[in-house]
């Protein structure tokens, strides 16, 4: 089902290399489209974007902008069952964050800090940011999990104004997206998908204002747009397909391996499931258990596929490889089937999500659990965070010096600016001291003059 690599093999280091280097996105087939479309959006604004909804999504919305778009009562439409698990989610994802957002900035709103120092007072302002748009996807599947996971950490960060984007069918099977809109705070919807919905976000439209950033993820036409308009806009990554590696010792179990493997590979084709175990006799096993299971699921052929595509197995001597061979691939989700799992994460550095021990499924990462499942993939996990509070605020340095404070800096900051070659740098020092200096010969004059 799954190719098994041995450690020591050519095979094996060939596999992991190419795994490891797994995020570098081939936009090459959807560049040109894109860049076509972000252009036309920018230029002609609800025009385009209407025009490039028709062209792809076959359809005309009843409105591009909605701020009523109905969450309240798609919530109240909803069976009882689905309300409830709903309402669960969002709010542990809520205290999950507001936690976050306690230990970063030290109380319940996002706050910085001042202090002085030898004259000069100094201080970081942090606060959250205006507007941010969150993405979510339709077509094979709708994902109201994801709009919970993007939009509940901006609104405990304090962000006023959250858009949504997402492209609406205008049936009964938009309620479950827009009650949790409604539970997340969103504050308003946009009703298209695509690269031009991912446009209308970042340069704003008629009808759609622009936003500060945009999060939440999507196909390889919306990540490339997000690539392409980083820089008018912030994003928080460009997310690749989802991923897991499933550590395994003598201890697991191949049917609950099996099963975590499959997770992700129901996500769609090109989906990442990895496993690393100590012996040829469990990656069997857990074959086995995949063929099974697969039997009955529903999206077999899509997982069929995940696995023959990026499926892998690697087999390794002892705990000492399980971790490298974990750091190495730096996965999204990172499900620890051990004895003692919680000493082995200490030695993995590199993973978005751990799930520690057995009896922690990674499909309650992705729904209640608590922290945002938006999380880097294609091993940026080695640099990158977890979507969270830190996401939607931003920060401003504060500096005050005091005329004693710039008198007595005044030679180090000449010197280092003369270093660079930058004398104006200098000379900016040196008329605000010459001033200062007056100002102590006359009373007060000079320093009255240069403030004028």
């Amino acid at each position: 089902m799954i190719p098994r690599r041995t450690h020591g093999t050519p095979e094996f280091a060939a596999a992991l290399r190419d795994l490891a280097s797994r995020g570098e996105a081939d936009f090459s087939k959807a560049e040109p489209v894109v860049r076509s479309i972000l252009d036309e959006v920018r230029a002609e604004g609800d025009a385009a974007v209407l025009r490039h909804v028709a062209r792809f999504e076959n359809r005309v919305p009843a409105a591009l902008y909605r701020r009523d778009y109905g969450g309240e009562a798609a919530l109240g439409r909803l069976p009882r069952e689905a309300r409830a698990a709903l309402e669960l989610a969002a709010s542990r994802i809520a205290r999950f964050h507001e936690r976050e957002r306690a230990s970063m900035f030290g109380g319940e709103r996002v706050s910085g800090f001042r202090y002085e120092e030898e004259g000069v007072a100094l201080g970081l302002r942090v606060r959250p940011l205006a507007r941010v748009g969150v993405y979510a996807p339709g077509g094979k599947a709708r994902y109201p999990s994801s709009v919970l996971m993007s939009a509940v950490p901006a609104r405990v960060a304090g962000v006023p104004e959250i858009l949504l984007a997402t492209p609406l069918a205008g049936d009964a099977s938009d309620d479950v997206v827009l009650a949790a809109a409604h539970l997340a705070g969103v504050t308003a919807v946009v009703d298209a998908g695509g690269a031009q919905a991912i446009g209308a976000l970042a340069f704003g439209t008629a009808s759609v204002p622009r936003v500060d950033k945009i999060v939440g993820p999507g196909n390889a036409y919306v990540a490339c747009a997000k690539r392409i308009v980083y820089g008018a806009v912030a994003i928080d990554s460009i997310a690749g397909p989802s991923e897991i590696l499933v550590v395994a010792d003598a201890s697991a179990n191949p049917a609950v391996v099996a099963a975590d493997l499959l997770s992700q590979a129901e996500h769609d084709e090109d989906a990442y499931a990895l496993l690393v175990c100590l012996s040829e006799e469990f990656a069997a096993a857990v074959a086995r258990e995949l063929e099974t299971q697969l039997n009955d699921l529903p999206r077999a052929a899509i997982a069929r596929e995940s696995l023959r595509r990026h499926g892998a197995a690697f087999v390794v001597a002892d705990r000492d490889a399980l971790a490298a061979v974990a750091d190495e691939l730096a996965p999204e989700h990172l499900a620890l089937h051990v004895e003692a799992p919680e000493s082995l994460a200490e030695r993995i550095r590199n993973a978005g999500a751990v799930f520690l021990g057995a009896l922690t499924p990674e499909a309650a990462g992705d729904y209640v659990a608590g922290p945002s499942h938006v999380l880097p993939t294609g091993g940026v996990v080695r640099f990158g965070s977890p979507l969270g509070v830190h996401d939607f605020v931003a920060r401003t340095s504060l500096i005050r010096y005091s005329a004693e404070a710039l008198r007595r800096d005044e030679g180090v900051i000449g010197v280092l600016a003369r270093l660079e070659g930058l004398e104006a740098h200098a000379r900016a020092v040196f008329i605000r001291t010459r001033d200062i200096a007056r100002a102590g010969a006359d009373g007060g004059h000079a320093e009255s003059e240069s403030r004028s």
